[in-house]
């Protein structure tokens, strides 16, 4: 009997018996997973439709305070030009999520006075452009740019035309200038670049986005206040306080749009090793939106014929054009724009021997 007592409560025995209530636990939860994600398949998450432009449409075009585009969009522009002459160089600009034109109001007067001029505009979905809050779609946004940059072209044809691209802008930038119809520009600049795709995502959360996304896609949250508290874009205190009041910004996300910027973020994190463009990749060690571990796995994946050039910012964060140290990231912009393979000003370093040196300052 005691022998039989033993043998029953064995290690072995009692694991299998664990494991075997564990399984009946999860059962039901991904019983229900499975059930959602069957239901939600038949739905597809929400982008906007394409413009019909109007009878008399006469194509793409600019004026001092829209971008037209090939569709009859109006995208609201702020540029900042020259006082006198011509510039030497013209920025397209791209903000991040939720955010507009203005994300520049700081980066492009001090590029003015440099002989730069810089053409920000809302990107449509954000800011005062069609589809306030709804998700327009990689397609749409890319082609977006592509118009943008021949406008840009054409206005300033013996100027060196980049793209300056923050966050959400950088991987709108990365899909366009890593797919087979690269703008014509001649330097690209992604300021943290949105890497945090699928692959980086996790199973769980991977579910959850794609359900929400299609069963409840035009519900818009704000994150929790205990989110907001913990999490800093910037030490630029002033800057966040002025954005989080501007009317212009967008706090509260439909789930529709976070499911389309995540798909945006995993094209940028595979796409980074196929812009042929001189480019480089500026990121910030105190990064709390695009956190170490995405960035690391998108620079891990570059092929050794990728020409992408990186810098790291030790006192950086991720609004890098509005932190306190914004003027060292303004410089090196520029100093890339005359020179990709030249020196940068800040002496900045690559950014994946910091991200795999476990002593580097990364939160």
């Amino acid at each position: 009997m005691h022998g039989s007592f033993r043998s029953r409560l064995a290690p072995k025995a009692l694991g299998s018996r664990l494991r075997g209530d564990e399984r009946k636990r999860k059962a039901p939860i991904l019983a229900a997973a499975a059930l959602c994600l069957t239901l939600s398949a038949c739905a597809t998450p929400y982008v906007q439709p394409p413009l019909t432009p109007p009878q008399d449409f006469a194509g793409a075009g600019v004026d001092d305070r829209f971008l037209l585009m090939d569709d009859g969009a109006r995208l609201p522009l702020l540029r900042w030009s020259l006082a006198q002459g011509e510039p030497w160089a013209v920025i397209v600009a791209l903000h991040g999520m939720n955010d507009h034109d203005a994300s520049f109001r700081l980066a492009g007067p001090w590029w003015a006075e440099q002989g730069v001029e810089t053409w920000a505009y809302d990107q449509r979905g954000f800011g005062q452009a069609p589809g306030r809050g709804r998700w327009a779609g990689e397609a749409r946004m890319t082609e977006d740019l592509r118009t943008a940059v021949a406008l840009a072209r054409a206005a300033h044809p013996r100027a060196i035309v980049a793209v300056v691209g923050e966050s959400m802008g950088g991987s709108v930038a990365t899909a366009a200038f890593g797919s087979d119809r690269p703008p014509d520009a001649d330097r690209v600049v992604l300021l943290a670049p949105g890497v945090w795709g699928w692959s980086s995502q996790g199973w769980l959360n991977s579910a959850a986005l794609s359900v929400a996304a299609r069963m409840a896609g035009g519900y818009a949250a704000e994150a929790p206040d205990f989110i907001a508290r913990r999490i800093r874009a910037s030490d630029n205190e002033l800057e966040l306080i002025r954005n989080g009041r501007d009317p212009d910004s967008i706090l509260a996300t439909r789930f529709d749009a976070i499911y389309g910027l995540v798909g945006l973020m995993e094209t940028a994190s595979r796409r980074l090793g196929d812009i042929r463009t001189p480019a480089i990749l500026m990121y910030g060690a105190h990064d709390q939106i695009v956190k170490p571990g995405p960035m690391k796995r998108a620079l891990e994946r570059l092929p050794a014929s990728a020409t992408l050039r990186t810098a790291w910012y030790p006192d950086g964060w991720h609004l890098l054009n509005r932190d306190l140290q914004a003027e060292v990231v303004y410089r090196d912009v520029l100093a890339f724009l005359r020179a990709p393979d030249g020196s940068l000003p800040s002496g900045a370093t690559p950014v994946l021997p910091h991200l795999e040196d476990p002593a580097s300052p990364q939160r």
